[in-house]
């Protein structure tokens, strides 16, 4: 293995796969290329040839153009450029908008289809914003390189390529972005913009992992810098660097399309509703506008700062609460000391469930399947792992009812999906 490494080949490309990549073959062997569209020929680099089963490359060079290729929507991306000075971040800008979408939903659709063996339809939505998919983050991170400037990592790299501009930033984000400014001795600098109040721009240094910090050094926490969101007629208060979704109409179309995915026939109030991986207490919210001042809902996340902000965020319901706990082992711990009464009140529960990119996992998906919820609504952002879940869902007797997927990441990659799972 090695050998081939840096080797040019033409490559004819046939599909696309999860993870911002085309698939070719050469000499029977898969190829995983970069900055590519199916139906395209190109000149590739094979990057990595370590996997028995597959190889990486990127593109060099296009033959045969797709229809669908345009100029990339950031020119420090472009083509044109070498490989490795390509600013990550918009691996779909050289391809037109709604084949992005296109792209997305047979990715989708594959993953649900292989892993899941769920054959399924779906339209990627677009979101209300600029037609060519700009514009849209409210909250950015720029790296640091040694020199101290800041800019996006390249593609599959943590090199810093020094930028100009950052198309997919609102014009406010755009505007306080310092990219011609140094930073020596920090390696990020955050940029947010909230839907109400002032913007940040904060320096930071990423905390080592505990193996690497000396014995009894805590790693340090950034200090807190409240801002607040705005959802429709209601306010989230939060911590500038904590987590909220990055698209400026996000938090408004996930809290409808949340809303939308319960089935009301099956919703319990007075159930023991559970909000998993939830953060600030968004969706809990959403649940809690559309069913009523007399919900029971428990809002659970492993960031404390998080959840102080969720128990104030959703004081207006009485029977709301605010957990900080890792969810595997909430969930754990509430099977093993749950009375018969609060089984029943689980057994009845509406769940919603919006883990980080990586899913739930087995782990998490198993302890409520002993928790028997009448539905769970899963709000992904990684359609392998929906699929994967889906799948270990399925198996315990619970079926996809119903799914929509939104373009909340234009230009990238990614696509949001909300699932709905109930007892088969």
């Amino acid at each position: 293995m090695g050998e081939l490494l840096g080797t040019e080949v033409e490559v004819d490309v046939t599909n696309v796969a999860h993870g911002g990549v085309a698939v070719a073959r050469h000499d029977g062997r898969v190829i995983f290329v970069s900055d590519a569209i199916p139906g395209e020929r190109v000149l590739a680099r094979i990057t990595d040839d370590s996997k028995k089963s597959f190889w990486r490359a990127e593109t060099l060079a296009v033959v045969t153009a797709s229809e669908h290729r345009q100029p990339h929507i950031w020119s420090a991306a472009s083509i044109d450029r070498s490989p490795e000075e390509r600013a990550g971040g918009a691996e779909f800008g050289h391809i037109e908008i709604t084949h992005q979408r296109e792209l997305k939903r047979q990715v989708l659709v594959d993953s649900l289809g292989r892993m899941a063996g769920i054959e399924t339809d779906v339209t990627v939505d677009a979101i209300a914003g600029n037609a060519d998919g700009t514009g849209w983050r409210t909250r950015l991170r720029l790296h640091v390189a040694a020199d101290g400037t800041p800019g996006p990592y390249a593609a599959r790299s943590h090199h810093v390529v020094a930028v100009t501009d950052l198309p997919l930033a609102t014009t406010e984000v755009a505007t306080i972005s310092p990219l011609d400014e140094r930073f020596p001795g920090f390696d990020h600098v955050d940029v947010v913009v909230p839907s109400a109040g002032n913007p940040f721009v904060l320096t930071g240094n990423t905390p080592k992992p505990s193996r690497e910090r000396g014995k009894g050094e805590k790693a340090e926490r950034p200090k807190p810098q409240r801002i607040v969101e705005r959802v429709g007629d209601r306010e989230f208060r939060l911590d500038a660097r904590g987590f909220w979704q990055v698209h400026h109409h996000a938090a408004e179309v996930l809290t409808l399309a949340v809303q939308e995915a319960i089935d009301a026939s099956l919703f319990d109030p007075r159930a023991a509703n559970l909000d998993l991986y939830g953060g600030v207490g968004l969706l809990a919210a959403a649940v809690g506008d559309r069913f009523g001042s007399h919900l029971r809902i428990t809002t659970v996340e492993s960031d404390s700062l998080a959840t102080d902000h969720a128990a104030e965020n959703l004081s207006e319901w009485v029977g709301a609460a605010a957990v900080t706990a890792r969810v595997d082992n909430f969930l754990r711990q509430l099977r093993s000391t749950a009375s018969p009464g609060e089984r029943a009140r689980l057994g009845a529960a509406t769940v919603i469930l919006d883990p980080p990119r990586a899913g739930a996992g087995k782990g998490v998906v198993e302890e409520l399947l002993t928790l028997n919820p009448a539905q769970v609504v899963y709000v992904a952002c990684d359609p392998v792992a929906l699929a994967r879940d889906v799948a270990l869902f399925a198996a315990g007797g619970y079926a996809l009812t119903r799914l929509r997927a939104f373009d909340l990441f234009p230009n990238t990659h990614h696509v949001e999906a909300v699932a709905s799972l109930m007892k088969a």
